[in-house]
C-alpha cells in the first residue's frame, strides 16, 4: 500500500421515473441513500463511492466523457445518443418499448400511405434510422415531451416509448413497428473500466445489484422428505445448481433445500407434495449470490 487515499468511483443515478426503482434496488442490496442539503449529491453507504442524479440522457454523455465511472439508465438512450458505454447488467426494471405509431384513421390496410409524411420524436437518431430503414419520404421533427398529442394535426407519426400502450391508445394511436425494447441497466465507462482498481469496484457493485435480482425471481422451498423419497423429490426441484440435503433429527428422513424460481412454484409444491414431502416452508430471500 502506497498510503494514498483511494479516488471515489463516481457514480451515476438516473432521475425522474426511473428513480424509485433504482432506489430500491440499491436499497435491497444494502446501499443507503442519504439525502443531503445538495440535492442532486446524495451520500451512499457504500464506502469510497460518490453519487450523483442526473436525467438519463445526461449519464449517458457523461459515462462517454469519462467523468461518471458508471451509471443506471436507460438502453434506449444508450441507443439513441450512441454512447460508449459498456453495458453490465440488466435490471429489468421499467421495461419500454420504443414504437412508431400513427393515428388509426391515417392507416390504408394497417400501413402508412405512401406519401410524405412528418414524424415526431424525441428520439431523432432511433427515428432517423427508422425512416431511412422504412424507405419512408418523411420529414422529421424533434419533440421536447409529450409527443403522443402531435398527431394528427402537427405530425402523421411519431417514434415514442411505451409501457402499456395506454397513452397511445387514448390518443387513438396504433403501433405500425417495434423499433427496440429498453429498460434500465447498468453502464460502465471504458476509460474506468480499463482501470483494474476502478473495474473491480464496478464488478463488486454489479454483483450486489445481480444478487438481489436474482432473489427476486427466485423462492426459498424447504421440505422434509422419507428416506425413501428422497431422490424423486430433489428431482422435482428446480435450482441453480444442487439442491442442499440434511438429515433430520431422529434419522427421521431429511430436509431439503432449493432456490426455486417464483413462476414455477404453482407446479412445484403440489408435486412435491404428492411425492411424499411434508412440512414445506417458502421463504423469500433478500439476495442469492451464485
Amino acid at each position: 500500500m502506497n498510503g494514498r487515499p483511494q479516488t471515489p468511483l463516481r457514480l451515476a443515478l438516473p432521475k425522474g421515473r426511473m428513480q424509485s426503482g433504482v432506489v430500491e434496488l440499491l436499497e435491497d442490496a444494502g446501499i443507503r441513500i442519504l439525502a443531503t442539503a445538495r440535492g442532486y449529491r446524495p451520500r451512499l453507504s457504500l464506502p469510497g463511492c460518490e453519487v450523483k442524479i442526473l436525467k438519463p440522457q445526461n449519464i449517458v454523455e457523461m459515462l462517454h466523457l469519462g467523468s461518471r465511472d458508471v451509471g443506471l439508465t436507460g438502453a434506449d438512450w444508450v441507443a439513441e445518443l450512441d454512447g460508449e458505454a459498456v453495458e453490465l447488467l440488466d435490471t429489468g426494471l421499467d421495461p419500454v418499448r420504443i414504437v412508431a405509431a400513427a393515428p388509426t384513421a391515417l392507416l390504408e390496410g394497417g400501413e402508412l400511405p405512401r406519401r410524405r409524411l412528418i414524424v415526431a420524436s424525441e428520439y431523432e437518431r432511433l427515428a432517423q434510422r427508422w425512416i431511412e430503414q422504412r424507405g419512408l419520404d418523411a420529414r422529421l421533427v424533434r419533440s421536447y415531451g409529450a409527443t403522443e398529442v402531435f398527431p394528427p394535426e402537427d405530425a402523421d407519426v411519431i417514434v415514442d416509448n411505451t409501457a402499456t400502450g395506454s397513452t397511445l391508445e387514448a390518443n387513438d394511436l396504433e403501433v405500425v413497428d417495434e423499433i427496440m425494447v429498453s429498460s434500465t441497466r447498468l453502464y460502465g465507462c471504458r476509460r474506468a473500466l480499463a482501470d483494474p482498481d476502478r473495474k473491480r469496484r464496478i464488478e463488486d457493485l454489479r454483483l450486489l445489484l445481480s444478487s438481489v435480482l436474482e432473489a427476486r425471481r427466485r423462492v426459498m422451498v424447504e421440505v422434509n422428505a422419507p428416506a425413501d423419497r428422497l431422490e424423486e423429490i430433489v428431482a422435482l426441484l428446480p435450482c441453480m445448481r444442487e439442491v442442499t440435503v440434511s438429515p433430520l433429527y431422529g434419522d427421521s428422513g431429511f430436509a431439503v433445500k432449493a432456490a426455486v424460481p417464483r413462476e414455477r412454484l404453482p407446479e412445484v409444491i403440489p408435486a412435491v407434495k404428492s411425492a411424499g414431502g411434508s412440512d414445506v416452508v417458502v421463504t423469500r430471500a433478500g439476495q442469492i449470490v451464485p
